[in-house]
């Protein structure tokens, strides 16, 4: 079945992600060198947009915190590539900060089978996105970044439209100018990176920008929430060998403890290395130090200061 659309806009105009790279014009015969080259080339670009949009980024990390903090959640939503990416993103939270699995969520038009199975035909459906969103009760308390490359996804745009009637903080991530799409946002990240290698196909740099700008904005998020102390994630899930061996070496590293005092405090703070780090550094016992964290909402440096003014 061929698709068709009465609503295609002018051939003589093509929005900044489906515009050819002259570049790779003759890329069906270039060497595999060749193209290699190409890519490696391109692949500066989505550093430099993501560079370019600091502001922004930096405006979205400090208004997520603040709904967080306040007992709300982050919602990513996007379609095809775009979705993959939120939902990817929001997956590693969990094992990385600890964090609960309600905290940061993807959303993907089409659920689970469309991480593995293409589902274009629902990026058209508007209705889908309100639907998807109230499923997870999304409320006013809450953040949405809705990831759009081309900037007019249909299930996105409705989402960022439904997200901003309700008063949630509403961001928006696309690769285009506003000239090429207007968004329905509180924060406008705009992650421009030209046109690809591939003409159309923004799962590369685009979708590499994007990638970029969702581990920062998360892990800075995190950051504020007192998961991380210097550049450790003292709130990391201990949930195999590996985790195991991280989180020794962090209780090694900051507490200044052997192996076996490590284990030991694990055991005793059922696997919180931000309480062990606590209680090797002030020899408190487990009730002192986690009424403390929770006086110091969670923050261990915090924490220490405060055992330190004493």
């Amino acid at each position: 079945m061929i698709y068709s659309n009465n609503k295609l806009p002018d051939n003589n105009y093509r929005i900044l992600t489906e515009q050819i790279n002259s570049t790779s014009i003759d890329l069906d015969i270039k060497s595999t060198y060749e193209i290699v080259k190409l890519f490696s080339e391109a692949d500066k670009e989505p550093q430099k947009a993501v560079e370019n949009s600091i502001p922004e980024i930096i405006n979205a990390i400090d208004k997520i915190t603040s709904r967080l903090k306040l007992n709300g959640r982050l919602f990513y939503i996007g379609t095809g590539t775009s979705g993959r990416l939120g939902v990817l993103d929001a997956s590693e939270c969990p094992p990385t900060f600890c964090t609960n699995s309600d905290l940061v969520q993807g959303i993907i038009a089409g659920g689970v089978t469309a991480l593995t199975k293409s589902s274009e035909s629902l990026e058209d459906i508007s209705e889908l996105a309100i639907t998807d969103l109230k499923n997870r009760n999304f409320s006013n308390r809450d953040a949405l970044i809705g990831i759009t490359a081309s900037g007019r996804t249909p299930y996105v745009l409705a989402a960022l439209d439904f997200s901003k009637s309700i008063n949630a903080l509403t961001i928006s991530i696309s690769s285009v100018p506003e000239s090429d799409s207007t968004l329905s946002n509180d924060v406008d990240i705009r992650l421009i990176t030209g046109p690809e290698i591939l003409a159309g196909s923004t799962r590369l740099k685009a979708g590499t920008a994007t990638k970029m700008a969702l581990n920062i904005i998360s892990t800075s998020v995190m950051i504020q929430l007192g998961k991380v102390y210097g550049n450790r994630m003292i709130d990391l899930s201990v949930s195999n060998d590996k985790l195991m061996d991280r989180a020794i070496g962090i209780l090694f590293d900051i507490g200044s403890v052997d192996k076996k005092t490590a284990l030991q405090l694990l055991k005793k703070t059922n696997g919180s290395v931000k309480l062990s780090l606590l209680i090797a550094l002030t020899g408190m016992d487990v009730i002192e130090a986690k009424q403390l964290l929770n006086d110091s909402e969670g923050n261990l440096r915090t924490a220490l200061i405060t055992v330190k003014s004493y």
